[in-house]
């Protein structure tokens, strides 16, 4: 039986902020997504858990598919949100593959035994509290990109040096090691991942996005 046809317009799923519903729709492309619940009985039959399979089914209906824009850090991020067969034991927790990077790195995107978004790298690192907050992220960078006046990023140990009294951070994204801070007319992202994940303080990345309006 053929393939059933793929819109390549994705549809912005729910629970999203309006900006990232909009970034989905109008920025990503949806293409054909593997159907990971045919292999569910064998992985069973591998001793994984029926619950972990099912989460990364959940996710694949959820975000399985969909190319987004080049992340402004990470090489990008991943190229297509795409699960893969969990990997794990009861005692460290379960993991999956969260897409296939864009570039040879050293270290891989995944989707934690919490449901957070991040890096395997010499250590889960996660970035965001969920692969929504990622989303989101990304949005709010592509927004910031086009409206803001002047870009300023700011690396190692000067970014420890940056005053953020007077910002609240950004909720939608879920930062867990990724922040970002919104203050009068500008935006701050910290990028802490690589720094964390790689041992590499030097990797340690912040973006100042001056001029943006509310």
């Amino acid at each position: 039986m053929a393939d059933s046809f793929v819109s390549p317009v994705p549809v912005g799923p729910a629970g999203l902020s309006c900006r990232a519903q909009r970034f989905v729709e109008v920025d990503g492309i949806r293409v054909h997504r593997q159907d990971i619940r045919r292999h569910r009985d064998a992985w069973v039959g591998r001793g994984m858990p029926a619950a972990e399979i099912d989460r990364a089914a959940a996710f694949q209906d959820r975000w399985g598919g969909l190319a987004l824009p080049t992340a402004p850090f990470y090489e990008g991020g991943p190229r297509i949100l795409d699960a893969d067969c969990p990997e794990g034991s009861e005692a460290e927790g379960w993991s999956f593959q969260a897409g296939s990077s864009r570039v040879s790195m050293a270290y891989g995107f995944r989707v934690g035994p919490d449901g957070a978004f991040g890096i395997d790298a010499y250590r889960w690192t996660p970035l965001h509290a969920s692969t929504d907050g990622w989303v989101e992220s990304l949005a709010l960078a592509a927004h910031a990109r086009h409206w803001a006046k002047t870009v300023t990023r700011i690396k190692g140990k000067a970014v420890e040096s940056l005053d953020l009294s007077g910002y609240a951070p950004v909720p939608e994204v879920e930062g867990v090691m990724d922040t970002w801070w919104r203050g009068r007319n500008s935006l701050i992202a910290v990028y802490r991942g690589e720094a964390v994940g790689l041992d590499a303080p030097q990797c340690l990345e912040a973006h100042v996005y001056s001029g943006v309006d509310e």
